[in-house]
C-alpha cells in the first residue's frame, strides 16, 4: 500500500487513562462506521486497497494516554480530508475519554517530487562533468581509431596493412613507432621489435625497396648494422636528435623520410660522399679551365681526348646538360690554318658551358676571342663566326661546322628542345656522350630503357614520367631522366635525378 499511497493523514490522540494500541484501533473502526456511508467505509475501503493499514503509536504516563494515528490513503485530496475529520469524531477510546486531532495530510507525490529533484541535481553535478566535444575533435577521434585498427601482424610481428603487397616498405624499432606512422596515413611500415633483427624482416628485404627508419640512438644503430649483415637496405632515415620515431609530429615524419640518404652514405664516418664527389668535380673543371688548349700533336682527336678527360659535375649542381665531356669530336678535315683556336670551338666545356650561360653571357665573352688561352665559353656558333672574319680558318671548317648543325643535339638541353618542346610524344635513350641511342614513342619508354643492350646515361621523355619508369631507370643505372612532367611518386631513387622540362 505504501508504494500506490497518495497521501498520509496524521493525527494526535490524547486518553484520559490507560489505553493500549488496540483500543485505538477497535475506536477508529466502531465511532466510524457507518458514519460516511458504504462508499467510505473503513472495512470496504482496506479491502479495495484504497486504503492503508491503521499505525497507532500510544504511551501511557501518569494515568494519562498520548500517541499517534497514521492512515496510509491512495483516494483523492477531497475523500481523504473527509476521512481525516471523520477521525475527529471520536470520542472514547475503552472505558476512557479521548480526544483526536489531526496534525497534517501529507502528500507524498509531493514528497516523491522533493526527492526526484534532489536527486537530479546529483545527477547533473556528478554524471555531465565532462566538455562537449567539438566536430573536430569527433572527426579526429573516429580517424585517428580506425588508423589505428588497421595494424596487423606480418609473421607476428607488428605492422601496417600495406606490408605485405607493397613495394617498399620500412623498417621501424616497435609497435608505437608503426602506430605512429600509421596515425600520419604510412601504411607500410614493419617493426624489428628489439635489436634482433628476425628472420621475416631480413627475407623481406631482399626483394623489397627498404627504408630503415630508426631512432637516432644507440639501439638503432645496432638495428641498422645487424640489418646490414643479414638484409638489404637501399636507405636510411633518422628521427631528429632527442627524439624517438613514436613521439614525431607528421611533420618531422614526413621531414626525415624526405631527408633519407643511401645505405652506403651513412655506413660512412660523418663526411658526405656527395661534397667529395663535388669537390672533386668543381677541381677538374677548374684545370680543364685553365688549360683548355690540348697538344698541337693530338689536335685532330680532341673530341675523344675531351670526353675522356672530363669531370662529371656532382649531383647537387644546378647544371641540367650532364657530363661536360661529350661532345661532337672536331673535324679531322680543318686545316693547320685554324690553329689553337680551332682545337679550342672543339673542347668540352666550351660546348658545355655556352649551352649553360646562354645567349646573355656570349658578347662577355667574345671580346678575349683571339686569346688563346682564355675562357672557353664562347658559343660555338659565334667562334665560327669570329674565325670567319679573322680570316684564320679555312672554308673546310665552315662546312665541317655546318655538318655538325645538321648531326643532331650534343647536349642535354637541345635533346629536351628536339623531342619534348617539339611535342614529339617520344622518348629518347641517350647514352653518356648524348648520342641517340633509341627513340620510341612515349608510351613506349619503359620497355624501351628496360630492354637495351646497353644501359643509357640520360632518358628525355615528352609526357609524364611514371613511377615504373623511373624505377627501371634506376634499375639501369640510368642518371638522368627529363620529361616535360611527372606523376605522383611513392619513392624516388636517390642516384638517379629527374628535371621537368621547363626548368631548360
Amino acid at each position: 500500500m505504501d508504494d500506490t499511497a497518495k497521501y498520509v493523514i496524521h493525527a494526535d490522540i490524547t486518553a484520559d487513562g490507560v489505553v493500549e494500541r488496540s483500543d485505538v484501533v477497535g475506536a477508529v473502526f466502531g465511532q466510524t462506521e457507518g458514519l460516511l456511508g458504504d462508499d467510505l467505509d473503513l472495512r470496504d475501503l482496506q479491502q479495495s486497497s484504497k486504503l492503508g493499514r491503521i499505525d497507532v503509536d500510544i504511551d501511557s504516563e501518569n494515568g494519562q494516554s498520548f500517541g499517534t494515528i497514521t492512515i496510509a490513503s491512495s483516494l483523492d485530496k477531497v475523500e481523504t480530508s473527509i476521512l481525516a475529520a471523520a477521525l475527529e469524531t471520536i470520542s472514547r477510546v475503552g472505558p476512557c475519554r479521548a480526544t483526536v486531532s489531526v496534525a497534517s495530510i501529507e502528500d507524498v507525490r509531493a514528497a516523491k517530487r522533493r526527492k526526484v529533484v534532489e536527486r537530479a541535481k546529483q545527477l547533473l553535478s556528478d554524471s555531465f562533468d565532462e566538455d562537449v566535444m567539438t566536430s573536430r575533435e569527433i572527426l579526429e577521434e573516429v580517424r585517428q581509431s580506425v588508423r589505428v585498427e588497421d595494424i596487423v601482424e606480418y609473421e607476428g610481428l607488428p605492422a601496417g596493412p600495406r606490408v605485405a603487397d607493397s613495394d617498399a616498405i620500412i623498417v621501424v624499432e616497435g609497435r608505437a613507432d608503426v602506430l605512429n606512422l600509421l596515425k600520419y596515413g604510412v601504411k607500410n611500415a614493419v617493426a624489428v621489435e628489439g635489436t634482433n633483427v628476425p628472420n621475416a624482416v631480413a627475407e623481406l628485404t631482399q626483394n623489397r625497396t627498404v627504408t630503415v627508419f630508426l631512432d637516432g640512438d644507440r639501439g638503432g644503430d645496432l638495428i641498422r648494422k645487424e640489418l646490414a649483415q643479414v638484409g638489404d637496405i637501399d636507405y636510411v632515415a633518422f628521427a631528429p636528435s632527442n627524439k624517438s620515431v613514436e613521439d614525431l609530429a607528421r611533420h618531422e615524419v614526413m621531414s626525415a623520410l624526405r631527408s633519407k640518404r643511401s645505405f652506403e652514405e651513412s655506413m660512412n664516418d660523418e663526411s658526405s660522399p656527395d661534397s667529395d664527389a663535388t669537390d672533386s668535380g668543381a677541381t677538374d673543371l677548374d684545370s680543364t679551365d685553365r688549360d683548355p688548349t690540348p697538344p698541337e700533336s693530338s689536335a685532330n682527336e680532341a673530341g675523344p681526348a675531351a670526353t675522356d678527360g672530363s669531370a662529371r659535375p656532382a649531383p647537387e649542381s644546378d647544371e641540367t646538360a650532364g657530363p661536360d665531356g661529350p661532345v661532337t669530336p672536331a673535324p679531322e678535315t680543318a686545316g693547320p690554318g685554324a690553329g689553337a683556336e680551332s682545337a679550342d670551338s672543339a673542347s668540352p666545356d666550351a660546348a658545355t658551358e655556352s649551352t649553360e650561360t646562354g645567349p646573355a653571357e656570349a658578347p662577355e665573352v667574345t671580346d678575349d676571342a683571339d686569346e688563346p688561352t682564355g675562357e672557353s665559353t664562347i658559343d660555338p656558333a659565334v667562334r665560327t663566326a669570329s674565325a670567319s672574319e679573322t680570316g684564320d680558318s679555312d672554308p673546310s671548317e665552315g662546312d665541317a661546322a655546318e655538318e655538325d648543325s645538321e648531326s643532331g643535339p650534343v647536349t642535354l638541353r637541345g635533346h629536351v628542345e628536339t623531342v619534348v618542346d617539339a611535342e614529339t610524344g617520344t622518348a629518347r635513350l641517350l647514352d653518356e656522350s648524348f648520342e641517340t641511342v633509341a627513340e620510341v614513342a612515349a608510351e613506349n619508354a619503359f620497355d624501351a630503357v628496360e630492354s637495351a643492350e646497353e644501359a643509357p646515361y640520360a632518358v628525355v621523355v615528352d609526357g609524364t614520367l611514371e613511377q615504373r619508369v623511373l624505377d627501371v631507370s634506376a634499375q639501369r643505372g640510368v642518371r638522368q631522366v627529363v620529361a616535360r612532367d611527372l606523376g605522383e611518386f611513392v619513392k624516388q631513387p636517390a642516384d638517379v635525378r629527374v628535371q621537368t622540362a621547363d626548368k631548360f
